[in-house]
């Protein structure tokens, strides 16, 4: 089932430049980003405490920088793939490092997909526009909530 509503993007990642980047590249897409700085916020944005406990949207996609303070995207993407409430959610690593190290442990880690950051903003768009155009239009994301009769009794 193709969902036509927008795609709301959580993007976690500290250089407000790359947020900006990513902002502008998005541009007349149907999405509705949001924005986190670091590991610890991306955990308070999805579990809803601190600054969070409100309750933000939950993110049908989020890009996740490797290089952050407080705490990394690595560490960031081994709890959410570890908390059976939040592994669903698809993580894409939207990062500077092309280590083939840190690409092997972030699929290790559960990362639907690594990208590396485009050099040049047209590379960036057309990035984003395929990434875009995967998860709302080629790939099957899973409901939230859950529909009662998938879940396990």
């Amino acid at each position: 089932m193709k969902r036509t509503k927008e795609l709301v993007i959580l993007m976690a990642d500290d250089d407000s430049d790359d947020c900006m980047f990513v902002r502008d590249a998005l541009r007349g897409k149907p999405v509705n980003l949001q924005f986190v700085e670091n590991g610890l916020e991306l955990l308070d944005y999805l579990l809803c405490r601190g600054s969070y406990k409100g309750g933000y949207p939950r993110p049908d996609l989020i890009l996740l920088d490797l290089n952050m303070p407080k705490m990394g995207g690595k560490e960031a993407l081994a709890i959410i793939k570890a908390d059976p409430h939040l592994r669903s959610v698809p993580v894409v690593i939207l990062t500077t490092s092309h280590e083939e190290c840190e690409v092997h442990r972030c699929y290790e880690l559960g990362a639907n997909t690594y990208i590396v950051k485009p050099l040049t903003f047209q590379r960036l768009v057309e990035t984003l526009h395929q990434v875009h155009l995967y998860w709302t239009g080629i790939a099957e994301r899973p409901a939230h909530p859950i529909p009662p009769s998938c879940v396990e009794g």
